[in-house]
């Protein structure tokens, strides 16, 4: 597919760079003929000033000349015949990137209505269309589930819309309102919202307020975050004139974008709901591996075959890691699927087990173990949930 649109971006090219040229020739050729006419203007105008007469019959004559030493047609012609070869090519190479009917690669299958109407809605709902969700809704009469991931998102949506307006109040409260839950996520969140509050306020040059606040907000999280705090500390030196600071890159858009970014995830991880619309995610799925499947039907059209009674893709289609999704966890010690009884663990090693695994192998918690991993010791009180 990146091959076939990189053609027609070649060919584009082409049009455009020719069209270019004859705009260019088209103008020079005008150019020459302007100046020609004006001088001719001026010897029949400056005649009439003075006593001697021009013969008007032989100055236009001589113009008559010099516009056909021009030759505007032949000039033009070659580069508008460029121009007209390469329109027709682009056209050709268009139809044969792209497929008019992909229906060829379309099976029989029977849709939940139900579910694919929630899906449109909330794709709306999390695009933060809330009107055309609404509309949508109502025409489907999907309005039960759809008002609840609305009035859940019209709070992100709140939230994200004040961080915009450097406003970090509704953040604050929602990350300490959550804050039992981003504990198992090991999120620091709540310090990242603190850190971007306090830069705020040294910048606008109020060092006592900086200093409270810090003993507030920020003091909470020294035992885990000395170094980070002592960073943040050494930035009240420079109130008010933190962008002439070593402390400067605090003051980054990308730092206000990145935690945005994360609150955004971890609110839809608090929902049960993915970072991304499912629609989304389905369609650009859907778009990356529809070309080889539309190649296949080609082949199989001209040996009569159906692939209509096939359970699964006749040929391979790769994606890449962002279309790749686990939310089943297989223990690799007990080769058993994780369960809500049995959820999968993170370790202090950054591996994974279930619990029943760990609860055995730490001799129900009364000793540590190795990871199956890698040579780290594992203390199994130290193990939380994972959450996907």
């Amino acid at each position: 597919m990146k091959m076939e649109l990189t053609a027609i971006k070649d060919a584009f090219d082409r049009v455009t760079k020719k069209q270019k040229l004859s705009n260019s020739k088209v103008q020079e050729v005008f150019d020459l003929i302007d100046k020609e006419i004006k001088q001719t203007l001026q010897k029949l105008q400056s005649s009439n000033d003075r006593e001697s007469r021009i013969d008007c019959k032989s100055v236009l004559a001589d113009l008559k000349a010099k516009l056909k030493d021009i030759a505007p047609l032949s000039q033009l012609e070659s580069t508008q015949k460029e121009l007209n070869l390469a329109l027709s090519k682009y056209p050709k190479i268009v139809e044969k990137s792209f497929v008019p009917d992909i229906s060829k690669a379309y099976r029989n299958i029977d849709f939940d209505t139900h579910t694919v109407n929630e899906i449109i809605g909330s794709h709306f709902y999390r695009q933060g269309l809330f009107e055309v969700g609404d509309c949508f809704t109502s025409e489907t009469g999907e309005s039960v589930s759809a008002l609840a991931m609305k009035s859940q998102f019209q709070e992100l949506f709140g939230i994200v819309d004040a961080m915009k307006h450097r406003n970090l109040e509704p953040a604050l409260n929602w990350a300490m309102f959550n804050s039992d839950k981003l504990k198992p996520n090991g999120s620091d969140l709540l310090l990242k919202l603190h850190r971007l509050q306090f830069v705020e306020i040294v910048q606008k040059g109020n060092r006592d307020r900086a200093l409270q606040y810090s003993k507030a907000c920020l003091a909470p999280f020294a035992s885990n975050h000395m170094v980070e705090i002592q960073k943040l500390m050494g930035a009240l030196l420079w109130t008010g004139r933190l962008e002439h600071s070593p402390y400067s890159h605090l003051l980054s858009p990308a730092n206000w974008d990145t935690v945005t970014g994360e609150l955004t995830r971890l609110f839809c991880n608090i929902l049960g709901q993915s970072y991304k619309s499912p629609l989304s995610v389905t369609m650009e799925a859907g778009i990356r591996g529809l070309p080889p499947l539309l190649k296949f039907m080609n082949v199989m059209a001209g040996k009569r075959l159906e692939w209509q009674s096939m359970k699964q893709l006749p040929v391979p289609v790769e994606l890449d890691r962002e279309f790749h999704f686990h939310s089943i966890f297989v223990c690799p010690v007990s080769k058993e699927q994780s369960t809500e009884e049995n959820p999968p663990m993170l370790m202090s090693c950054g591996h994974v087990l279930c619990k029943q695994s760990i609860t055995k192998m730490s001799k129900n918690g009364t000793k540590s173990f190795k990871c199956p991993y890698c040579p780290s010791d594992v203390n199994s009180a130290q193990c939380r949930p994972l959450v996907f």
